[in-house]
């Protein structure tokens, strides 16, 4: 039986009144999207229409999941709001914390002796406010979120960048920083301006090598890494529905990369077999009594460029598989011509890992399909020149894959069986072949490839692809190889190719675990102490963030002027730095030492215009902050791409920022700014940003008027005493200058609680 049903069924009784209502106010059918969206507004019933792309709209969503590394500090932040449960079903999975290094067991027992501390305090905070617990190797919460918890027309939201993964089983869900999170888990409405909709026509069949993973590697180089903001994008047509329901998860999961705010699929015949083969017939049941709502309207379908914003087509059937990368996820390029690409670029055409796994490719399909390569190796004597590494996608997958073989198989190509987690999708990957910052070449089935991500290096060449892709190119040994039409020469000198992966939608035997690591809340919480000792290095609680007054915003300092791609990576990088999370004032000193000084393209060294000399980007700003100075950072497009991490808005502001002024954000960032009680700004003049100076002081002539659809004026004051005056555009609604005023919008929460 289902977790929460009496929640689903309780959605799913008023589904059809809310939507039908929903056409009757905007006079149209609707697509799925729109469906759940309109069914979940924090009034009911609808009464009006909402413009995409312009209306700010409260939802009521239906769930929460949070990783371990978000969670401590949305934990954290939710203590402080009163409450003595959390108002919708949440849950806590710890994925992040533990190290791929030797493999699954040993990795594991190191995790939990090193990171007991946080592990012990995510455990009895959810067992004091009534939270799911998942203990570490239970599994990557997306794919636990997708066997467990997703549900066709639900919506949740996630303190992940990737909990758009239950859009493969036809939810709206959403990436969040953890302030929104506890906004919702406080029983608040979920703010977000309505999305724009994005329709991908897929026609076809998938064959051959061509993969799930293809779609979306295809869909990114499309649609770029910021293509998809602000909108939802949804997936029809007969070649959708030719697609496994871990496969649109896939898709979905990767929907992150384009920075759309999520992706679904109507529900159908895929979904109602995972639904059933994780033991949730009654969910199914009762999404087949509504089946028409949990799907777009046939007219959509039939006339998208009438519905959608955008329409995109891909015929299946003629997909070629793609290897996406280097260092962008959107950098796409068909196998077959990656050779001579590589070569013209001076990429190392020589790979040194395959790795298997993440929230985006770790399913039981996924692994047969990469096994039925693997097994092709062993059968027709093949030796790797790659090492390989699989993370299996939950407790659940790793044994049943256990049982039926698949696991011997990698083991017999000597791969390393990681634990049940993220591990180097995340960076957290102690590589056995450390190779300092020599240039080298990597392959994998993740969903992000950002410099330095998987291991540190920022000259690994990091391509994504499918699992069985990734396992052929391992093989090789060759970023070159096409498997479709290159041959191997195997142990006995003889030219040998590799025949098409096939693999199972699900387990012929069906789903098996003996214990899938889940802990249940106590009923009552009210006695369970939550212990955060005073002199932890990992775990900290937090002070109120104290409003930024009128006066301080005169005299502000540029802090770094960020030159070219700005992810939360660069901002609050992730690997060792996990260990911080919980704290802080400790993480804190990773702040935007990642990025790149437009003025001498170094990252971590930046001017003290106080003494004159440069120093580490967060040694500089702990000066201005001692000295009462408020700063700036400026920035490029698309500032604040990849994971949902709050931590990127919360350090900064802990050390003294005030405001972040950037070409263009990211949606999640922009809002963690205007959660933590920073300004957001968009230049008006996208020019204006190659006016900023190294020594640069900046006047906020008329913040005393911040208003909704009012820019802000900034007087820019050079060394030499000239100025230019620049327009800043900003997104702020009434709602969110109250979060301005008040400090943070956790601190609204609480004087409305109070």
């Amino acid at each position: 039986m289902a977790f929460d049903i009496d929640m689903i069924k309780k959605v799913y009784a008023q589904m059809a009144e809310r939507v039908d209502k929903a056409r009757e106010v905007t006079g149209k059918p609707l697509t799925l999207s729109e469906k759940i969206l309109y069914s979940h507004l924090w009034d009911g019933n609808p009464d009006k229409a909402f413009q995409r792309g312009k209306d700010y709209v409260n939802f009521a969503p239906d769930r929460i999941a949070c990783q371990d590394a978000t969670a401590q500090m949305a934990l954290l932040q939710f203590m402080q709001a009163g409450k003595k449960n959390v108002a919708v079903p949440t849950t806590v999975h710890c994925d992040h914390l533990i190290q791929a290094k030797q493999g699954a067991a040993p990795d594991l027992k190191r995790a939990n002796e090193t990171s007991n501390e946080v592990f012990d305090f995510l455990e009895s905070v959810s067992n004091k406010y009534g939270i799911g617990f998942w203990r570490p190797g239970a599994g990557i919460i997306h794919q636990v979120v997708l066997e467990n918890y997703a549900f066709p027309g639900g919506m949740m939201i996630g303190t992940d960048s990737h909990t758009v993964n239950a859009g493969g089983l036809g939810m709206v869900a959403i990436g969040v920083g953890g302030a929104d999170a506890v906004d919702v888990m406080a029983g608040m409405p979920w703010e977000l301006k309505f999305p724009k909709l994005i329709g991908v026509k897929l026609t076809g069949e998938l064959n051959g090598w061509t993969a799930s993973k293809d779609v979306i590697l295809k869909v990114a180089g499309i649609l770029t890494v910021k293509g998809g903001t602000g909108a939802i994008v949804e997936y029809f047509g007969p070649g959708a529905k030719n697609l496994s329901c871990t496969g649109k998860g896939t898709i979905c999961n990767m929907g992150a990369e384009i920075g759309a705010t999520t992706s679904t699929f109507g529900y159908d015949d895929a979904m109602e077999r995972f639904l059933r083969a994780t033991d949730r017939n009654d969910i199914a049941d009762e999404a087949n009594k509504i089946r028409p709502y949990l799907t777009g309207d046939d007219e959509v379908y039939e006339n998208p460029e009438k519905y959608f914003d955008q329409v995109i087509e891909i015929d299946l059937s003629t997909l070629r598989p793609h290897l996406n990368g280097p260092f962008t996820p959107d950098l796409a390029t068909p196998v077959g011509e990656l050779g001579e690409k590589a070569r013209k670029n001076d990429w190392p055409l020589k790979v040194d890992w395959g790795l298997i796994g993440s929230c985006t490719n770790s399913s039981y399909e996924d692994l047969s399909r990469a096994a039925s390569i693997a097994q092709q190796a062993i059968n027709k004597k093949l030796r790797p020149k790659s090492d390989f590494g699989i993370n299996p996608g939950s407790e659940q997958i790793r044994f049943t894959a256990e049982r039926d073989g698949l696991l011997d198989v990698f083991e017999n190509l000597d791969a390393t069986i990681f634990t049940n987690a993220c591990g180097p999708c995340i960076g957290q990957w102690d590589r056995s072949d450390r190779k300092g910052d020599e240039k080298n070449t990597i392959v994998h089935s993740f969903n992000r490839n950002f410099s330095k991500r998987a291991d540190g290096n920022p000259n690994t060449h990091a391509f994504v692809g499918s699992p069985e892709m990734v396992a052929a190119i391992a093989i090789s040994g060759r970023l070159d190889f096409d498997p479709m039409n290159d041959t191997l020469i195997n142990e006995d000198g003889e030219e040998v190719k590799l025949d098409e992966p096939v693999g199972l939608e699900l387990p012929p035997k069906g789903f098996a675990v003996d214990d899938n690591g889940y802990l249940a809340p106590t009923e009552d919480g009210s006695s369970v102490e939550v212990k955060v000792a005073s002199d932890s290095e990992r775990l900290q609680l937090l002070t109120p963030f104290v409003p930024i007054k009128d006066s301080e915003l005169q005299g502000v300092k540029l802090l770094i002027k960020a030159f070219g791609k700005c992810t939360t990576d660069h901002i609050s990088m992730a690997g060792p730095w996990l260990r911080y999370r919980g704290h802080l004032d400790n993480i804190a000193n990773n702040t935007l030492i990642g990025a790149v000084n437009a003025y001498n393209k170094q990252t971590n060294f930046v001017k003290n215009q106080l003494t004159g000399e440069y120093g580490g980007v967060p040694d500089v700003q702990r000066e201005y902050k001692a000295k009462g100075i408020k700063t700036i950072v400026v920035g490029d497009h698309n500032y604040g791409e990849g994971s949902s991490r709050e931590h990127a808005a919360m350090q900064p502001r802990f050390l003294g920022v005030a405001a972040v002024l950037v070409k263009s954000f990211a949606r999640i960032h922009e809002t963690n700014l205007k959660k933590q009680g920073m300004l957001g700004l968009t230049f008006a003049n996208e020019a204006d940003y190659d006016l900023i100076q190294e020594d640069d002081t900046f006047n906020f002539v008329d913040i005393a008027d911040f208003a909704p659809n009012k820019p802000l004026t900034i007087e820019v004051v050079h060394k030499d005493g000239s100025k230019d005056t620049i327009k800043a555009n900003h997104t702020y609604n009434d709602a969110q200058i109250k979060w301005y005023h008040e400090g943070s919008a956790l601190n609204l929460i609480k004087k409305q609680n109070a």
